[in-house]
């Protein structure tokens, strides 16, 4: 066996081993106000991170269109590896009661809420996004943070998120 061989192989054992070893998300909660989104395992936070929202953050999501991230208990429900926005994951918004409330108004509720990154030609500005209210009412995260949350975060996931 060759050198270049022996250390795929090595590789390939360390990576799942390093995998194994991550401890399993069981939720995700997001403070709108503080643009905060912790990721929890087993009843407790592990990870943080700085957040940008939508461009009218104050209030629930109602309507397509009014630039609010929503509010309530979520789950994730998609993974995009080919999102505009790097990465994205799904949020399960609208759910009956959104589109009830929107329904009774005669409007539509929105879709598409997503956990996501930067654009390509947006990603030299990393952290720095988080400086702005710019999304339609996702959740913003830079390029290198919703790589690891792609990789940590199952389909299936509660996100509670709250004003």
């Amino acid at each position: 066996m060759n050198k270049t061989a022996l250390f795929i192989i090595i590789l390939f054992f360390f990576s799942l081993n390093s995998l194994a070893q991550k401890p399993p998300i069981d939720s995700l909660v997001l403070y709108k106000s503080k643009r905060l989104l912790l990721v929890y395992s087993k009843g407790e936070a592990i990870k943080k991170y700085k957040v940008a929202l939508g461009s009218h953050p104050k209030g629930k999501k109602h309507f397509e269109g009014d630039g609010k991230t929503p509010e309530g208990k979520y789950y994730i429900d998609s993974k995009n590896p080919y999102s505009h926005y790097h990465l994205n994951l799904g949020i399960s918004y609208p759910n009956a009661q959104d589109r009830q409330y929107a329904r009774l108004k005669g409007k539509s509720p929105g879709g598409a809420i997503k956990i996501h990154g930067l654009p390509d030609k947006f990603a030299y500005l990393g952290k720095m996004h988080r400086f702005y209210n710019w999304t339609q009412g996702c959740i913003a995260v830079s390029n290198s943070e919703i790589e690891e949350l792609y990789k940590l975060i199952p389909v299936g996931t509660v996100i509670y998120i709250y004003p």
